[in-house]
């Protein structure tokens, strides 16, 4: 149809059909908003529909511009928005897909409420927007639209079961509530449900294949799953459509990076800092690779760049991290540690952590986890033998137990699975509406039966982690070390495996390390070392109360010695020795920490004094310790509750 000839009154009528051609031939609808915009340049409908075709077509960049020319002509357009939060999410714009998608929760209802509501959330008045929509459900219980927004507030304050039980209710109330279902699925990742989240996702896909919110979270399902040659692959085609987004280019990096594939991985990375060279993240993931090296002119470029005063935090701090790393490989050790001592104070100025609770929370452990509450339960848990728990500090060599084990034919190993600890928070919630302080007096009540089924729970949460048909599988979460208790409890037969360093050497090491969440305890010298006391402590208590139960590798004597110390971790696991351990560098499983291109080469010795370049400014960290560096490798003498 030539508009340029039709009468003006045709104009609906060329609307109603590009948009009836939207779902069957994208490319004619396309061309129908183009040739509309030829007449009515200004007009938000026909761009609209332009964005929406260009997204079905996988021309992400230009949906994304027509959507956004249309929400500048016509703010209320709740499908533009929608759409809009869909290609922001996809390129890593969180903050903008989160206020999109806002917007369009704002400008798709007419109630007066919820539209309060929705103006309150979509301008960060939370409280004002949860108070409002209390109000309005208790008049109304299966408002969809409301349930759905109290799910975001939820998802917001990091309330995941919430926002998980309000998502699935309105699905039930509401089966087609697509929106609903996006939300769910994100949800239900974040909460360590992949399997559940991928189900989701497929429903979604189904009906919309390209869609790029979608298939970027089924990627972040696929790596979560461990299948990183999935990811890839999904990776590979988004950036076909937002080929000059930095951020899904430092994804893929990463996925590249955790299969394998070096030297992918590095020109992802450089490709996210050609289109974006201020990226810091990028820079810093280069750094992470532990075996990259940057060139003077890299160096000289984040030197610039940290001299910018305008360059936000999140990139400063990461610039901060990268640039120590780089002279620290060029030998420059007093210049590396203020730039490591600069990065970890930015990074500790926004991450919340007290070593007071941790101290609390270990003494309050030792005193419930006595030789006779075990010898009362000593019956208890799965009789299963398939996990392999490595725990400890970050840092301390576990990557380095994890793939000797793995490269051994009867034992496969995963990554670090956070299921024990989703289960503490779960017993937590269990616990008289947090009454109780922690989760162990809650596990202390639990009888026979419900310990067992615990046990299997984990069992049947981590399957779907296992690829191989090996009996044993490794569970490298290091923070589990907190949760021998229940671990024991649950899993009796489970063996768990205590990977230590030099306490120096180690908590150096995790201090040069910014990680992309958690471990918040890192980010200081004094915080870093009363964690690693603290945890000495708690592990001498558990070698008190539970003789033999957890094996130890003393990370240096592993490097002297490594076929005696093989051969005593293959027998504390009840297995074999094969050849294959000794060369577990040959081993190209999917590696996902910092440690990964480390893990890849032969055992060497150089980084076991490593540590000692940085001596001159460990003072805080050395007094942090107090008797446990004298006493290292064994424990100091603590009081056993």
């Amino acid at each position: 149809m030539n508009l340029a000839s039709s009468a003006t009154g045709s104009l609906d009528v060329a609307l109603a059909q590009a948009n009836r051609l939207l779902s069957r031939d994208p490319a004619l609808a396309r061309e129908q908003a183009e040739e509309i915009l030829k007449v009515v340049p200004r007009h938000p409908m026909a761009w609209l529909l332009l964005g929406l075709s260009q997204g079905r077509l996988g021309k992400g960049d230009a949906a994304l511009a027509a959507l956004q020319r249309a929400v500048a002509l016509q703010p209320d357009l709740p499908q533009a928005w929608r759409a809009i939060g869909d290609h922001l999410n996809a390129t890593g714009d969180n903050a903008g897909a989160d206020a999109a998608y806002a917007r369009h929760v704002r400008y798709s209802i007419r109630d007066s409420k919820l539209l309060a509501a929705g103006a309150a959330l979509s301008e960060g008045r939370v409280p004002e927007a949860e108070s409002l929509l209390r109000a309005h459900l208790m008049h109304y219980p299966t408002d969809v639209s409301a349930i759905r927004m109290m799910a975001e507030i939820a998802t917001r304050l990091g309330r995941y079961d919430d926002a998980e039980h309000l998502l699935a209710r309105c699905l039930e109330l509401a089966p087609s509530f697509r929106e609903a279902r996006q939300n769910y699925a994100l949800v239900l990742q974040r909460h360590n449900k992949p399997v559940q989240a991928l189900a989701e996702l497929e429903i979604l896909l189904k009906d919309d294949p390209r869609n790029p919110s979608c298939r970027i979270l089924k990627a972040a399902v696929f790596s979560r799953l461990g299948d990183y040659e999935s990811a890839i692959e999904l990776y590979q085609g988004i950036l076909g459509e937002y080929a000059n987004n930095a951020k899904i280019w430092m994804s893929y990096g990463h996925a590249l990076k955790t299969a394998g594939h070096q030297d992918r991985a590095i020109q992802a990375y450089r490709k996210s800092l050609e289109i974006d060279p201020g990226f810091g993240d990028a820079y810093w993931s280069l750094a992470n690779l532990k075996t990259f090296r940057f060139s003077a002119d890299e160096i000289g470029a984040m030197r610039n760049f940290l001299q910018r005063p305008d360059l936000p935090i999140e990139h400063r701090f990461h610039f901060e991290f990268a640039l120590a790393k780089a002279l620290e490989d060029a030998g420059e050790y007093s210049g590396s540690f203020e730039h490591y001592l600069q990065g970890n104070a930015l990074r500790r100025s926004v991450v919340p952590y007290s070593a007071d609770d941790m101290s609390s929370r270990v003494a309050r452990a030792k005193r419930i986890y006595s030789c006779e509450f075990f010898e009362q339960r000593k019956d208890s848990g799965s009789a299963a033998r398939d996990p392999i728990f490595i725990v400890g500090l970050p840092r301390s060599g576990s990557t380095l137990i994890e793939q000797i084990l793995s490269s051994h034919s009867a034992v496969e190993g995963t990554m670090e699975l956070p299921e024990i600890i989703s289960m503490t928070r779960a017993l937590r919630a269990d616990s008289d509406a947090g009454a109780l302080p922690g989760y162990h007096q809650t596990l202390a009540r639990l009888d026979q039966r419900e310990l067992c089924e615990l046990g299997e729970q984990y069992l049947e949460r981590t399957r779907i982690q296992r690829k191989s048909s090996a009996p044993l599988f490794i569970d490298k979460m290091p923070n589990n070390f907190a949760h021998i208790g229940l671990i024991h409890l649950v899993l009796p037969n489970a063996r768990i495996i205590d990977a230590r360093r030099h306490p120096l050497a180690c908590c150096l090491s995790g201090f040069k390390q910014h990680f992309a969440q958690g471990q918040n305890f890192t980010y200081s010298l004094d915080d870093i070392g009363r964690y690693y006391r603290d945890y000495v402590d708690l592990m001498a208590h558990f070698d008190a109360v539970l003789p033999g139960r957890v094996h130890r590798v003393i990370y240096e004597q592993m490097v002297d010695n490594t076929e005696v110390e093989v051969r005593r971790l293959l027998d504390y696991c009840g297995l074999p020795f094969e050849a294959g351990c000794l060369r577990f560098f040959e081993n190209d499983r999917p590696v996902r920490t910092a440690s990964s291109e480390q893990v890849r080469k032969p055992i060497y010795r150089d980084g076991v004094e490593h540590w000692r370049h940085y001596e001159p400014w460990l003072d805080p960290l050395k007094a942090a310790l107090g008797p446990v560096l004298d006493a290292y490798p064994a424990a100091p003498d603590f009081d056993v509750v």
